[in-house]
């Protein structure tokens, strides 16, 4: 008979409020416990998921991610290298990484991919001394994210609002890029520098990325004129931005990005500010994760 393994749960409570005895329920309901064991522990504050990964990472062979990308990369980030496994259950609203994962979006369909026990070796990225598994960026939507990380009100309506504020008032900045292979100044709205093809939502500003390729694809992306942003978004969702004017796509191991400033930024869903000069660089093949049928890279 084979044995277990011993899996723990760490839920995001705020995730998907409202959700938590419903995943609960699901894991009583649909992990295989013919396979698994498992445990559920709780956050309860902002870096708590990072905590409970790296005091219980030698006790488990998986542990699981239940909550949004700043859940995963809470999660993710403390596996590097290591012969534990990270899950999702995606209860976020972007959830870029799961999406490129294949992984379900339903909470039950989710936890039973859990039991086909589908395990690969994805890329990480090191921003200086961060982590980030899925996404990191800097100038416009870096300041949307600040902005709205500290808006009275969330929600959709709310972040298109800020966006529509913004947009007028902000300008392309002058970024110096090393990579490994050229050297670059560049003007930029935006510099996406991804590890998956996608923010979230589908939205897959770096189309041809793969997340076992052992690079970083860095995206340049040039202000446009406003009455464009339909037909930029409509490219995103097509999967077709590396064919847009405004959107430059190059692919490196190792990035340093300089600005005369410290910099506003992101990485995985979250708002964090950068010293200057950022040093990106590639891990390679550096965290085991329970994928979705049809993954490949």
């Amino acid at each position: 008979m084979t044995k277990k393994k011993n899996i723990l749960f760490i839920i995001n409570p705020i995730s998907g409020v409202g959700k938590q005895k419903i995943v609960e329920k699901a894991i009583e309901q649909y992990l295989d416990e013919e396979l698994f064991d498992y445990s559920i522990a709780y956050t309860e504050y902002a870096g708590h998921a990072k905590e409970i990964t790296k005091e219980n990472k030698k006790e488990y062979e998986i542990i699981v991610a239940v909550g949004g990308d700043g859940s995963v990369n809470e999660v993710g980030s403390q596996l590097i290298h290591c012969e534990t496994s990270m899950g999702i259950i995606p209860t976020g609203s972007g959830n870029g990484l799961a999406r490129h994962l294949k992984i379900p979006l339903k909470i039950k369909n989710a936890i039973q991919n859990l039991n086909q026990s589908r395990i690969d070796k994805i890329d990480t990225i090191q921003a200086n001394d961060t982590i980030y598994l899925n996404m990191a960026g800097i100038g416009f939507d870096a300041h949307i994210a600040h902005l709205f990380d500290n808006y009275g009100k969330r929600g959709f309506i709310s972040y298109i609002k800020i966006i529509a504020k913004e947009f007028f008032k902000y300008q392309n900045k002058e970024y110096h890029l090393q990579t490994s292979e050229k050297e670059i100044n560049t003007k930029a709205f935006i510099i996406s520098l991804a590890n998956s093809t996608q923010y979230g939502n589908n939205g897959h500003i770096a189309p041809l990325a793969n997340i076992k390729d052992g690079l970083i694809d860095v995206c340049i992306v040039k202000k446009f004129p406003i009455y464009l942003f339909p037909f930029l978004a409509i490219h995103l969702f097509l999967k077709t931005a590396h064919k847009s004017k405004y959107i430059t796509i190059l692919k490196t191991r190792q990035l340093t990005l300089s600005y005369k400033n410290d910099l506003q930024g992101h990485y995985d869903g979250e708002p964090t500010s950068y010293t200057t000069p950022v040093h990106f660089k590639i891990l390679p093949a550096s965290l085991k994760v329970m994928t979705g049928f049809g993954f490949s890279g």
